[in-house]
């Protein structure tokens, strides 16, 4: 199969809000029941068709704890689009978020991206866990649309029962494809091709 395009995108967020479970979900492998520490980054490919395209996705998973900090910051070059996870059981992992943006503009050049803003573990709520209102999420991707100049939807996921994992992968792959062309088209009219 020819390849027409390879995008990286990268899952960004706190240790522990799933992003190594959602990666998993995501290429139809199982569930891990026990928490495993990522060890600075981990990646996996994929290759999907958009349209007439085979698109090639390198998805980097990058570490959460604050210790990883300087190993995660070669990750960041080249992404075209990330997923920002946050734990809906786990406030402080919501009110990070911002952290994240900030950690990746800098070590991408200072260039917005796509990204999707996901509240992961939505299987907890109605459980003993207080979790996240919708609405928090909903909000703060708003607000983050604003800002970036991309649309950014708020998804809510459960790795553990591979509920909406797949939609946030799609829906920035053809973002990413967009704001590709927009970008084409504005160095066109500038002169710039």
């Amino acid at each position: 199969m020819k390849i027409d395009k390879t995008y990286k995108i990268t899952l960004i967020g706190d240790g522990a809000v799933g992003k190594t479970s959602i990666r998993r979900s995501y290429l139809g492998e199982t569930f891990e029941g026990s928490y495993s520490l990522t060890l600075g980054s981990d990646f996996a490919t994929k290759t999907m068709n958009v349209g007439d395209l085979n698109i090639n996705m390198i998805i980097w998973d990058l570490a959460g704890q604050p210790r990883f900090k300087a190993v995660r910051e070669g990750f960041y070059r080249g992404t075209k689009g990330a997923l920002l996870v946050f734990d809906l059981t786990r406030k402080d992992t919501y009110e990070n978020i911002p952290q994240w943006i900030i950690e990746l503009l800098k070590n991408n050049k200072m260039k917005k991206v796509p990204m999707i803003l996901i509240g992961n573990k939505s299987d907890l709520r109605g459980s003993l866990y207080k979790t996240i209102p919708s609405e928090y999420g909903e909000n703060y991707a708003q607000e983050l649309s604003l800002w970036s100049g991309f649309d950014v939807p708020y998804i809510e996921t459960s790795a553990k029962f591979n509920d909406n994992v797949e939609q946030p992968f799609e829906i920035l792959i053809k973002q990413i494809i967009k704001a590709g062309q927009m970008e084409t088209i504005s160095s066109y009219l500038q002169g710039e091709l």
